[in-house]
Formats: structure tokens, C-alpha cells, sequence
């Protein structure tokens, strides 16, 4: 089990992204197969149901430390994480007693056991663990038994890792880690395996390729006509796939959402094999609705047909990747076009399937022009597609550009913050903000926690402490007196927020120092963005 852990803190210790590779790769090419399936999960991002309450294990450390709950709350509000605060708080045993452990035993001997033992029995199998772990690695395990374990490496750097170790390539890697897999060793040995397969016989995606953001003049990408343009819809991206009688969708997230949208499936096509990518959206008079709409088709296992009336979904194609029996992706962006067009009839004549529109660019001025006109459309901008390109893996720049519309805004008061995780567990990084509402009282309105410098983080930390006006565990309620330009790309009405919107993607813009907290805005304005966007 330690070199597991090891590998954890090392990965925690460096910020060098080739430094990290190396150690991901030394990992694998060191572990059983056992092991490296289940490190592969935990690299991948994938988490277990929460096995353990929060509040469980702080009782439960309390008691062994024979504390009282005011010192632990005190420590938590220092530390910012209970999991972290625990593993500090505890004693340390001089080594690591689970040195000879692996990570899969360690697992089917500690972790596993607790989903079916009762609560008496849970405490003891985990208090006896924590004896024969250091900080670290109680830390670890706490995080894993809370839920909310997360290792900070991108997939890219894990496949990374996986091809300097075995030698596969990075195009195979994607494609066998992409769609649902199970951390087994019979599973992470195929990932490994070196022979020659024909990879797509099954309902599994393809990796997805996506845009980088348009960071440069338009002018800097050369000539318009080696480019077209597409809308950029806000729905889900999804692939769609027809192959030996099965048909499934996929989401970019590799979620399998078949069952979720029944009615973008066909009867008639299963004797076809093609995959699809697109995006799902639903349609009002051939025009988008909020992705509001949208998010009330998500997470059901079964869709009434009262919800499909209400809600209807649409597939927008943007490509064609498979085509019977060949993987068509090598092909050039233009190649791939024609073959789509060349049976466009085939895929129009299903009701909820649409092929989206491209505009062929021959002057980057008119490219200008069609991005203004984002919020006609109820698009979030264009994608700018080189001609020749091919489909690719994941992110990779040059190719595709995403010139979206600019961010909306909202200029908003400071009034909750709490303490961030990982290296910024000992500052108040969190935050959650306010604008006035009729009765000239603040509403929150979005959480925020990226966008400062860190000069501005410790600034703003600092002043946090000096000004709280009360504790709720970990939070403080501070004076209404900071106010911050949040940017955010979409609005929606929302039931569950009093203020009756909900921000998508929020994120802090600037901290303006040129304002005092009367001059922020109000739900007024909120309504005027939101009425300008979509009614």
C-alpha cells in the first residue's frame, strides 16, 4: 500500500507536470495489475460513494482523542478541512505499518468491509486503522472513506504516464479508457496489452476531440479559407452510435445517457453501424431553448412521455467518425463533411436528428459579424474548424477554436467565505456572493472561488478574518463591504436559489476596489440579462 501513498504525496509535492508523468509512469511499471486498476481509478478522477460521514469520523476522533467539540471546530477553522484535520490531530505512528500492504488487499481489508458492518464495528476497523497510518495517510484514507478523494492530474497526464510506461500509444490508450470500465486486473491488463485489435466492435465512444479557446487575433490563423466556422451550441456533447444491432449515446463526461433521451434512438437503423458526434439540445421552432430545459431530461432512468413532449431533445451532428466498418477519423474535416452530406437524407429522415450548419469563411471581418449575432442564434459563439483537419484526441491546439461570445457579469458583494482544500486549505479561497433584491437586502447569488492573484487571495484572507461577523463551522459571515466583477456564461431561472437565478460556470473577474458594496448590482439587472438572452 505505501507505494501507493507515495505516489499520492509525490504527485501533491511537485508542480512539473513531466515530473509527474515520470512518477505515474514508475508507479505502473512497478505495480501488479491488481493494483494498478484501482490506482488507474483514482488517477482517472473516479470516486467511491461516500462509505463514512464527515461527522462520523469527527466523533469518532474526538472520542479517541477524548476532546471537546469547540478545540476541534477551532482546529477545523484554522486547517479548513475535516478530513485533514483529523489526520493532524491524531498520533502518528513513528513509519507506516501498511508498508507490505497492496493497494488491492488494503482495500478488500479495510475500505470494502464497511459498507455491511454496523456502525460499533465501522469505528473499530477504522480507528485501528488510523493507528498504523501517518498523517498523509490518513488523510488519504479519510478523504477516500468521505467521498471526496480527488488526485490533482489531468487524464491526458495519467495516459501520459500509462504510454512511457508500456509503450502503448496514446490514441489506443484514449480509446480503450474511453466509455464505462471497472477497476479489475483482467481489465487493466487488456489496457496494456500490445496486440493489434480491431478496438471499435462494441457500443464504447470514442474519445472526444475538443477546441482550445480562440486566445489570438483571428487574423493570426492564417488564411479564412483554410477554415470554416459552426455554431458553438450550449447543450451536451454526445456521441451517437449505431453498431451490430446496438445502438447507445454517450456523454463527454462517459456517461452512457441512452435511456435518457429514448427519442433520438431509431428502430429502423440498427442494420447501419456509424458513429455520430453532437450535441443534444432542445428544440422550439428549430431554435435552442435554455439549457435550463435541457437539465430537467438529465438523470432519469426512465423519461415519461410528458417530459419528452415538454422537453423535446434534438441531436445536432457536427461529424460522422465511423461509417461501416471503417474508423473515418483520419479523414480531413472537409472529407468527413462531404461523407456526412453524402447521406444527409439517411440521417434527416429521423425526426429528432439535425446536421448543423457550417458557414465557409472568406473574410475573417464576416466571422466578427456572425459571433455578434451568438445571441440571435442562442448559440455561445463559433467553433472555427481547420478544413484539413483531422479528428483527434482530447485538446490538442491549432486545429479547432472556440470564439465564443463574451462572458456576462455581474458586479456582487462579498458575504460568506470558507477555507479552499488541498494547498489552500489554511485560506479563505471559497467564496459566495450577493446583489440587492427589491427590499435592498442582499441575496446570494453565485460561489466563486478562481480568478484572484495570489497576492489577492492573501489579501482578501487576511481582511476576512479581521471583519467576520459570525461562524457557522468552517464559514464565515463577513461585513457587505468587498465587491467583485463575477463573470459566468449562462443564466437560468431557478426554484431552489432565493434569488431565483442560478449562474452557470462563475468565476471572479476582478476585485473592484473602485467600488463600495451600494453600487453593486441588483436583481433587476440580473432579470434585463437574463430577458435580453433568452425571451
Amino acid at each position: 500500500m505505501q507505494p501507493f501513498f507515495a505516489l499520492i504525496e509525490a504527485l501533491d509535492s511537485t508542480t512539473s507536470t513531466n515530473e509527474k508523468m515520470h512518477k505515474i509512469a514508475a508507479y505502473f511499471s512497478t505495480c501488479s495489475p491488481a493494483d494498478g486498476a484501482w490506482a488507474l481509478f483514482f488517477l482517472s478522477g473516479k470516486r467511491f460513494k461516500r462509505f463514512i460521514s464527515s461527522q462520523k469520523l469527527k466523533l469518532w476522533c474526538q472520542q479517541e482523542l477524548k476532546i471537546n467539540d469547540w478545540l476541534f471546530v477551532e482546529c477545523l477553522s484554522r486547517v479548513g478541512d475535516s478530513a485533514e484535520s483529523i489526520a493532524l490531530l491524531l498520533p502518528e505512528p513513528s513509519t507506516s505499518k501498511l508498508n507490505e500492504e497492496s493497494l488491492i488487499s488494503w482495500l478488500e481489508n479495510y475500505i470494502f468491509p464497511l459498507r455491511n458492518l454496523p456502525e460499533n464495528q465501522q469505528r473499530q476497523l477504522i480507528t485501528k486503522l488510523w493507528l498504523q497510518q501517518t498523517s498523509f495517510e490518513k488523510f488519504v484514507t479519510n478523504k477516500i472513506l468521505i467521498g471526496t478523494f480527488r488526485i490533482g492530474v489531468s487524464s491526458l497526464l495519467t495516459i501520459k504516464g500509462l504510454q512511457k510506461a508500456f509503450g502503448i500509444s496514446d490514441t489506443k490508450l484514449h480509446l480503450r479508457l474511453s466509455g464505462a470500465w471497472e477497476p479489475t486486473e483482467s481489465f487493466f491488463l487488456s489496457l496494456i496489452a500490445k496486440e493489434e485489435e480491431e478496438e471499435l466492435k462494441s457500443l464504447k465512444p470514442y474519445p472526444f476531440f475538443l477546441a482550445s479557446p480562440l486566445d489570438k487575433p483571428l487574423e493570426e490563423l492564417g488564411s479564412p479559407d483554410q477554415w470554416i466556422a459552426e455554431w458553438k451550441w450550449d447543450g451536451i456533447r454526445a456521441q451517437l452510435i449505431y453498431q451490430a444491432g446496438q445502438r447507445a449515446i454517450w456523454s463527454r463526461g462517459n456517461e452512457l445517457i441512452t435511456h435518457t433521451f429514448p427519442e433520438l434512438l431509431d428502430e429502423q437503423t440498427l442494420d447501419h453501424s456509424f458513429v455520430l458526434d453532437g450535441e443534444i439540445l432542445v428544440l422550439e421552432n428549430e431554435k435552442p431553448r435554455p439549457f435550463a430545459d435541457l437539465q430537467k431530461r438529465l438523470g432519469r432512468k426512465k423519461v415519461s412521455n410528458a417530459i419528452i413532449e415538454k422537453y423535446p431533445a434534438y441531436f445536432m451532428i457536427y461529424d460522422i467518425l465511423y461509417w461501416h466498418d471503417r474508423d473515418v477519423r483520419s479523414l480531413s474535416y472537409i472529407d468527413r463533411r462531404e461523407l456526412l452530406l453524402k447521406h444527409a437524407d439517411f440521417f434527416l429522415s429521423k425526426p429528432f436528428w439535425r446536421i448543423s450548419p457550417v458557414l465557409n469563411i472568406n473574410h475573417w471581418k464576416e466571422v466578427e459579424e456572425w459571433r455578434n449575432q451568438a445571441y440571435e442564434t442562442k448559440t455561445e459563439g463559433l467553433i472555427l474548424k481547420k478544413r484539413d483537419s483531422t479528428y483527434g484526441v482530447g485538446r490538442k491546439r491549432g486545429s479547432w477554436w472556440k470564439y465564443k461570445i463574451d462572458s456576462m457579469t455581474v458586479d456582487a458583494v462579498l458575504l460568506y467565505a470558507q477555507p479552499g482544500s488541498g494547498y489552500r486549505s489554511g485560506l479563505y479561497t471559497d467564496y459566495t456572493f450577493g446583489i440587492w433584491d427589491e427590499n435592498h437586502e442582499l441575496v446570494p447569488i453565485a460561489k466563486a472561488y478562481s480568478g484572484l492573484t495570489q497576492q489577492e487571495i492573501n489579501t482578501v484572507d487576511k481582511w476576512i478574518r479581521a471583519h467576520t461577523l459570525e461562524k457557522f463551522g468552517p464559514v464565515r459571515k463577513v461585513k457587505a463591504e468587498l465587491v467583485f466583477e463575477i463573470a459566468f456564461e449562462n443564466i437560468q431561472v431557478s426554484k431552489r436559489h432565493k434569488a431565483g437565478f442560478a449562474l452557470r460556470f462563475p468565476r471572479i473577474k476582478r476585485w473592484r476596489l473602485d467600488k463600495t458594496s451600494d453600487m453593486a448590482d441588483n436583481l433587476d439587472y440580473l432579470r434585463h440579462l437574463y430577458q435580453a438572452r433568452y425571451l
